[in-house]
This record gives structure tokens, sequence and C-alpha cells, in this order.
């Protein structure tokens, strides 16, 4: 059996993992890569292995460096089964959508340019109609219950508590009467965090892919970013100004969403306009709001007593679908909390709230997830204080806070007791999906508790196991 680390690997993002086994080819994930942006085309654009010769994907979750990558993948001749737990299928369908859309989008602007410039012409990386494709080839499945992706391999998904739908991916692996248990642990979540259930944690594994992309630190606690995000929120009225938060559409638009909703039915932060100011974190929500039983205990009380009758909706909430209701907010005087895609602020609407907020010292920058390296947020957090937006120059005057208590993704002392559940049987770890600095301050946690078989493969590696 063999696994290829065709992406995640080294690096945060793009998650492929393709494994070989009875002579068949399973891919975990094909999510897209994102860095700089002439490397990232040509990454996304070809595959280091054949498409139509893999036989059936497993995804674990819906964010797109997870599964931004398939309708390429269809496009280049895969024709096989798209495995997902059923929140995660409706996630995808509606993320793949959007993505072929920016493509497009992309594309064209770009065209334009070119023409002008008599260059030659480019294509989409991928376009709606492949999407379409990879998404009637979606096939959802519940937690708990095992399936059969390619002959020998039977898989089970089990709660990873990162986003709606998401999944630990248990491989029960029979070759050559052989028996091997491998786990690929997709982003795992934290627990006590809010909406979601705790991730199920490794049960007799012998191999373990992990992820690691905060194996070098703690987070907050989410009961310490909730205070942090009162007290910024507050800090911000205070001084009549706005709270822009650029934040991911599925999972981390909703988190905050909920916390604020706490907070205002409290009285614990007095009441001022809060918007969600992007299409796709309006229908990822829909589909949240359809999937109460992936809720945990405390968010299924707050909804059976919220007068407001939904977890993602208050008095002062509004969710803006147009241009016109977008450009609108600008013109608002006084505060408000604009919470807007994308969440490393490259891309779509939160562009705009920045240029037109942040040279105001009243006005807050909130970042609150990870971010890769030269986009704008991993800037700001950096703190630079003269960025581009759109091509123009600005001074960072607004005040940039940085919470990680929401972060999504386990810290390291859970990536330590993750990795550790099944030290007594575990023969190896592959860490992936971080950089090297988070990667090796965990091996070397790991090392102290023991467990020295971890292995950060590189880019394309090929590992041989369970022979």
């Amino acid at each position: 059996m063999q696994i290829g680390f065709h992406g995640a690997a080294q690096t945060v993002t793009g998650s492929r993992h393709l494994l070989t086994v009875n002579g068949h080819r399973l891919l975990l994930e094909c999510g897209l890569y994102q860095g700089r942006r002439r490397a990232t085309y040509q990454v996304n654009a070809s595959f280091p292995f054949e498409p139509a010769e893999v036989d059936a994907v497993v995804i674990s979750h819906a964010h797109i460096d997870h599964i931004g990558n398939l309708p390429n993948l269809v496009g280049q001749g895969f024709d096989g089964p798209i495995h997902a737990t059923h929140a995660t299928r409706r996630l995808t369908d509606l993320l793949l959508r959007d993505s072929a859309h920016i493509q497009e989008e992309d594309a064209e602007y770009l065209n334009r340019k070119r023409e002008r410039q008599g260059k030659e012409l480019i294509e989409p990386l991928y376009t709606s109609h492949q999407a379409e494709i990879a998404v009637r080839s979606l096939t959802g499945h519940d937690y708990g219950q095992p399936f059969e992706p390619v002959p020998g391999v039977q898989v089970t998904y089990v709660e990873a508590g990162h986003i709606l739908g998401s999944a630990g991916v248990v491989l029960d692996i029979d070759e050559g009467g052989r028996t091997t248990r491998l786990m690929f642990s997709g982003d795992i979540g934290r627990r006590l965090t809010p909406i979601l259930r705790d991730p199920v944690q490794p049960h007799q594994v012998d191999f373990l892919i992990m992820e690691c992309t905060y194996g070098d630190k703690p987070h907050q606690s989410p009961d310490q970013a909730f205070d942090d995000l009162r007290a910024t929120v507050a800090r911000t009225i205070d001084r009549g100004g706005k709270v822009i938060i650029p934040a991911f559409a599925v999972g981390r638009t909703q988190a905050l969403v909920y916390s604020l909703h706490q907070l205002f039915d409290r009285g614990e932060l007095p009441a001022i306009p809060v918007f969600v100011d992007s299409p796709l974190a309006i229908n990822v929500t829909t589909v949240f709001r359809e999937h109460p039983e992936c809720y945990d205990e405390q968010a299924q009380a707050f909804l059976r007593q919220d007068p407001h009758g939904s977890v993602f909706g208050f008095a002062d909430l509004k969710y803006t679908l147009t241009v016109k209701e977008s450009k609108e907010i600008n013109n608002l005087a006084g505060p408000a909390v604009i919470i807007s895609a994308s969440g490393m602020a490259e891309v779509g609407r939160i562009l705009h709230h920045l240029k037109n907020n942040i040279e105001d010292p009243a006005n807050t920058i909130l970042i609150n997830s990870w971010m890769a390296p030269h986009t704008l947020g991993r800037r700001l957090v950096d703190g630079e204080q003269r960025v581009k937006i759109f091509g123009e120059a600005y001074n960072v005057k607004a005040e940039v806070v940085r919470i990680d208590g929401f972060s999504a993704h386990a810290g390291q002392h859970e990536l330590v007791d993750y990795a550790l559940a099944s030290r007594q049987q575990l023969q190896r770890i592959f860490l992936v999906h971080g950089e090297a600095g988070p990667a090796a301050a965990l091996t070397e946690r790991l090392a102290a508790e023991g467990m020295d078989a971890v292995h950060y493969p590189a880019w394309d590696e090929v590992v041989t196991i369970g022979g």
C-alpha cells in the first residue's frame, strides 16, 4: 500500500493524498492550493497522477483547500464517485459552483487586459459545467456508517468538530489478507467550540495522517475568544467606529454570528447593526440551519429557547445579498459590525470594506483565522503599515486585532492528545497541512511523549506502509 502526498505537504493548502491499494487508487481530498498567484495557477492546473485512473475520492469536509480542485479533476478525466457526509455534500455543492463562477470571472477579467495588450488569452482553471459534473458525482454518508469506496477498503466517517459536516476518515484496509487501520484526520476541530460537537479521537489506529496547522502553539480558550470579541466590539463602539471582519464563508462566519447573537441577547453589547455581506456565507448559513443534528448540546439548547427561533438570526442582523445592499453599508454612519468574505482578505466584498475603512483610526480590523503567506490578511497580521488593495496603496490606521480563539483548528495541546489516543497501536504518524515551524514543534512534543515515529512528508513524496 502506498500513500502519495500530493498536496498540503510541508504547507497548509491544497490537500490531496493518493492511496494505492489492491490495484486501486483512492484519492483523499482534492483541494485548491493557495499562495503566490502565478505559482498557484500552475500547481492547481496539473496533477502528478492521471485523474482518469483514480477510482474514487473521499473528502473530509467542505473547505475550498480540501475540495476546490474537484472540478479540474473531473475536467481531466476522473469519472468516479466523490464521497462525503451529508452536510459536506450540501456545502460542497455550494462552494464548487461559487468557485467555478470566480474562476470564470477572473479569467474573463484577465482576458480583457490581455486582449488589449495583444497577449494570448487564458482559460479558467475550470468551468461551471465541470463543477456541475463534480457536484453530480457527490454521494452522502452518515457518520458511523461504513462504506466501501474501492475493494478492500472500508471507510467510516467520525465527527471532526471542525466545520459543519466535517469528519475524520477511518480506513479499514484488507490487502492480501493483512488488515490495517489508517486514519486521515482531515482538519481537527476543538473541544467546546461554538455550535459543533467535539472531535472523535483515533481508536486503535495503525497509521495516522494528521494535520498540524497549529502544532507550535496552543489557542486561547473559546471563552477567552468570546470575551475578547466583546471587548473589541465594545471598544470600537466607544470610538464610533466599525468592526471589519474578514471571515471564511463556511464555519467562521456562523461562529461569529452565533457569538454576537449571544452577546446582544444578554445585553453585553449595545444594539448596533451587524451585516453578513457575502452571498456565499448566506447560502452556507442556510445549510447550517438545515442540519441542526450536527449542533452540540449548548447550541441545541440555545435554539430551543431563543425568541428569534434561529441560532443565526437576531433583530439587528442583516444578510446582504445584492451589490447595491453591499455598497449601501459604506454610507452607514456610526458603529457597525461587517462580516465579509474572503477569509484571507484576498478577493470578494471584504476588499471594498477594507478599502473604505482601513485609514480611519476609529475602526477595527478583526483577524480571526490563520492567514496564508503573501495574502493581504497575512500582511495585516504581520503589522505592515502600508498595504495594497485593488492595486492602490493604503495606510493602515485602523486598529488591527487578532483573536486566535475562534480558530476551528485544534491547538498544540489538542493535537498531542489526538495523536496519542492510539499510542499503544500507532506505528507511524504523517504530519500534513502545516508549515515547517509548527510541524517541527509538534514533532518535538510528540517525541517527548515517547512517540518518535513521526514523518513530515515532502510535496509529491510517496511512502509505502502496511507491508
